[in-house]
């Protein structure tokens, strides 16, 4: 009997010791995941990223509306330009200054655009994850949702900026542009025939390049990221988001850029000037500049969502680092 019973009271202690032996365990497992990363500062670190990432790479995007509008500015009466005699016609005629016209609008496109997009995404794949791994098609749908989301909230700010670019050529004829500055400009569309409502102003095309755009760019970036990372031993460095931002660059534009060219010519019509629906718009392009119209302004796009998309990138991650929350 003596014999069972210290048996039996050393199983019990051996069994103790096993379960206090996996909640250490358990409770060191806890103690090592990262904190889910918290919404707010998420907003504030993608809206301070985006800000420095337009404000370098804005010429670019100049250049690139201003070559998309180009033919319907003119009638078709003048010869066509390329990106570096676009970029210098700008300068000839308005100056350096001429280059970030239009700049305000578009860091107040992008606070609300890129945090909202950006948040939105990371949140619905950690969502349709769950306790996995969110697949390509998941992460695709998580894209383009995201990049609706964010566009339905800053497509009047997308609106005035491309209206502020337009003004170049009034600009560089001698003539008064049409807006003082960011709040006049705001005031001047608002009041308009349509109101508030006018302010969103070409959303068909600016949702389907929303769409299209963060399909491309945040899947890309998202599975770039973690295969390059497979191959580099798990490093989450600046080389792998360099690499990462490259590749989403690219496939974004190849994306985005028939929608976008609807998008700048639906938008950059004043209230005295004949407007045209996207599809409409489309068929139009088509039929009298051919398909590859469509993708006019490739190259300028690419050369702007690639330095766009590294200097973001890099310094979003970098600013998550910092303030102690995991990697996008």
């Amino acid at each position: 009997m003596g014999e069972s019973d210290g048996s039996t009271n050393g199983g019990i202690t051996g069994t103790g010791a096993a379960g206090d032996s996996r909640r250490r365990n358990s409770n060191k497992r806890q103690r090592l995941e990262p904190p889910p990363p918290s919404l707010g500062p998420r907003l504030v670190l993608s809206c301070a990223a985006s800000a420095v990432s337009e404000t370098c790479t804005f010429p670019i995007d100049m250049v690139k509306t201003r070559l998309q509008l180009q033919q319907a500015m003119t009638g078709g009466e003048q010869p066509t330009r390329g990106a570096l005699s676009m970029a210098a016609h700008i300068v000839r005629g308005e100056g350096l200054k001429g280059l970030y016209h239009g700049l305000g609008a578009a860091v107040l496109r992008h606070a609300c655009y890129t945090s909202l997009r950006i948040v939105s995404y990371e949140s619905l794949r950690d969502w349709v994850a769950g306790n996995g791994d969110a697949g390509l098609g998941a992460r695709m749908f998580c894209g383009a949702a995201a990049g609706l989301i964010g566009q339905a909230v800053a497509s009047p700010a997308d609106l005035i900026k491309v209206r502020m670019q337009a003004d170049g050529r009034i600009i560089a004829q001698g003539g008064t542009p049409r807006y003082r500055g960011l709040w006049h400009a705001i005031v001047t569309v608002a009041n308009e025939p349509g109101g508030i409502r006018g302010m969103w102003r070409g959303v068909g095309p600016n949702l389907t390049r929303a769409a299209l755009v963060n399909l491309g760019e945040l899947t890309t970036y998202d599975l770039t990221k973690r295969w390059v990372m497979s191959l580099r031993k798990g490093r989450d460095d600046i080389g792998t988001h360099a690499l990462s931002a490259v590749a989403s660059g690219l496939f974004a534009t190849l994306f985005s850029c028939p929608a976008d060219v609807v998008k700048s010519r639906v938008m950059a019509a004043g209230p005295g000037e004949q407007a045209t629906g996207a599809i409409r718009c489309l068929v139009t392009t088509v039929r009298h500049e051919g398909f590859f119209a469509l993708y006019k302004g490739f190259f300028p796009c690419w050369a702007r969502l690639g330095p766009w998309q590294l200097i973001f990138w890099t310094t979003y991650e970098r600013l998550r680092s910092i303030t102690g929350i995991q990697g996008f």
